[in-house]
This record gives C-alpha cells, structure tokens and sequence, in this order.
C-alpha cells in the first residue's frame, strides 16, 4: 500500500494548528466508516444519553489547536474537568496534559475512536480535526482523508450512540459567486479550496444524517478568528493578530491585504462562548443545522486607526500579496447572523474597540495604554 504509506509519512510533516486555532489530526487513511445503520442490533455497546448524567461526558477530536484548548477550559469550568477530554494525535505540552483529561484519539481509526466513545460514555463530541487551506491545498489526498472520511467516520460513530456533535463550519465554505455584503445562512458557496469545499461538504452531510438518522448535528461558521493566545501564521485574516505584534515590537506594519479589504471577524472568547452556547441550546430551538456567527466587521484601515489610539507613531504601510488578496475578495464581506440572533439569543461582547484594548492588555502593552490613557 504505497499510497497509504506515503500519506502516512506526508502527515507526519504537515502537523501543524490553524490561523483560526483548530488543531490537526493527521494519521494513515483506513477505508470509510460502516453505516451506523449497518451496526447489528445486538452490538455490545453501551450509549448513554445527556439525561441520564449530571453533566455531558464531552470528546473534542483535534484538541490541540487554539480553539480546541480553550474551549476544554470553557467546557471543565462548566461541567467538571474530569468531564471533558481533550485528544489529539501530537503530545501535548505540559500545561496542557495537566490540565485535565487527555487521550490520543485517531480520527481515521474507526474502531479506536468508537472504542473511546463506549468507554468513556461520551455524549458530546466537538469535532476539530481537519487540515487547513494552505497545507490541503499542497496535499489534495491527504486533505481528502482528513476531512472527509475522517468526518464520515465521526458521524457515523455519532448516529450509532446517539451523541450531540458539533462540526465548525468557516467563511472559506463561500466562495466568489456567493453573495458577499450580507452573506446569508443559506445561498450558493461553491468554494475553490479543498478545505472550503470539505467544510461545505461536513455542512450538508450533518444536515442529511440529521434528517436521515436523527443525528443532533450541530454547525457554526466561524469567521476571522483574532486571538492573543497564537502567533500569526501567514493566513488571509493572519493581518489582524500580526499588526498588534509589530506594533509593539517595532511601530512599523506591513499589511498584504488592500486598505479597504472588509471581512467578518471576532474575538476568541466570543467564538467559544458561541460554540458552547448553540451546544446548550434546546433542540426545538433551532430552525437550521448551520448558522453563521459574526461579531464586528472591519479593513485592514479601520483596525490600523484604533491601533494608533493606543500606539499613535505605528506607521502602517500596504503591499498586496495577490493569492490571499483573491481569496479575500472572495470571502464575505459581512456575515448575517439574523438567525442564529433570533434562534439561540446569540450575542457578541466585543466590537472592534474592545478587541484593541483586550489584545494590548493582553500582549503585555499596558504601559502603552496607560500613556494613551
């Protein structure tokens, strides 16, 4: 199996997290999952149901990125740290391993993730494992198995013990066709990226094992996600940590998007009470399977101007990067989230101003603030 073993050896070297923080589970590809309906009656399995304990027993897949770690401090703080169990396929550093519960967990070995389900009673399961733009879009297969079949794998395991799952979705499931300034919940995507067009593809399949099997299948498409917490990485809404960074270190930013280049962002802490919230949300609540979720929506201009309020000689200068310039322009401009507003009560904390005062305070430019002050 030459093909196996070369994907084997390609994952090895693309472990890596997200711009947004999602972590990536990377592992030799195995054949796709059985039906959940193809399980015999009599298996030897026990699922218990969110009724029947205090607190959901919680796995998040691909735990290791940025959204995945934070997120298991949300979820321990809430339900109790032995309820929520982080895992990955990559060692976890030391604050993290001791922390609270953690496992490896392989998202393409359906036997072992269904192992982990029955014996730890899990019945909520938040699935970020996938491989992102830049990496999937150098390794077509390998970002196929991941995000794919690795996905068919949760979904089927989640149908067949009756689990709660949550996908995230992106603003890379749209594409240049897709309406732009709003986007709706529901209009035409067709994106260019293996990773968009996998995240659409996670959308449509939670959507039909819901229907089809009852899954209580659960989306939400994140946009830009800004955090103090991880250093930029070279992604398209990678500008908006990277100018905090620079100007603090050097008052000086290049920027690689246009001035003008408006896209849907948000704080971390937002995403994750977002993600935690439509969890909780009672099923009848909710009309759609997918919701977008936005917070504030601004340029490369727009944020360099409340930068300077705190960091007045930042000299902010611009040199287009064509290819995530295309993309950009191919993304939202700004997301409605009337639904999800009206659905769930959601509801975000930070607009653009209180994103700049957080990440200073946070990147250590207190001095800064307090002379802007």
């Amino acid at each position: 199996m030459p093909i196996v073993r070369n994907l084997g050896r390609a994952a090895s070297q693309l472990l890596q997290s997200s711009g947004c923080g999602c972590g990536v589970s990377l592992v030799p590809v195995r054949a796709i999952g059985v039906s959940p309906r193809q399980v015999a009656s009599d298996a030897s399995f026990h699922s218990v149901t969110f009724s029947e304990s205090d607190h959901p027993r919680v796995l998040i897949t691909g735990g290791l990125g940025q959204l995945g770690v934070g997120l298991a401090k949300l979820l321990r703080k809430r339900f109790g740290k032995n309820n929520v169990i982080l895992s990955d396929i990559r060692k976890p550093a030391d604050n993290v391993f001791y922390s609270g519960p953690f496992i490896f967990a392989d998202i393409l070995d359906y036997k072992n993730l269904r192992e982990i389900v029955v014996n730890n009673r899990i019945t909520w399961l938040f699935h970020y494992s996938a491989l992102l733009s830049a990496v999937g879009e150098a390794n077509v297969p390998l970002a196929r198995a991941v995000n794919i079949t690795g996905l068919h794998n949760v979904l089927d395991i989640a149908a067949e013990h009756n689990l709660r799952l949550f996908v995230p979705s992106t603003i890379g499931a749209f594409g240049p066709t897709s309406p732009r300034d709003p986007t709706p919940d529901l209009c035409i995507q067709r994106p260019r990226t293996i990773y968009g067009v996998s995240k659409v593809h996670a959308e449509l399949m939670g959507e039909y094992y819901h229907y089809r099997y009852g899954l209580d299948f659960r989306c939400l498409r994140y946009p830009g996600i800004i955090s103090a917490d991880s250093q930029p990485g070279g992604g398209t809404t990678d500008y908006a940590v990277k100018i905090f960074h620079d100007a603090i270190k050097t008052g000086k930013f290049k920027c690689y998007l246009r001035p003008d280049t408006r896209l849907p962002m948000m704080y971390i802490d937002d995403c994750l009470k977002a993600t935690l919230e439509v969890m909780e949300a009672p099923a009848e609540s909710l009309t759609m399977r997918t919701y977008n979720i936005s917070a504030m929506s601004f340029t490369p201009e727009e944020l360099a101007q409340e930068v300077q309020k705190y960091v007045p000689e930042l000299q902010m200068t611009y040199n287009v990067d064509q290819v995530r310039q295309a993309i950009a322009d191919s993304w939202p401009m700004n997301f409605d989230d009337s639904n999800a507003r009206r659905d769930w009560g959601w509801k975000h904390d930070y607009d653009l101003p209180e994103l700049v005062t957080t990440m200073f305070s946070y990147l250590g430019s207190d001095s800064r603030i307090a002379q802007a002050n």
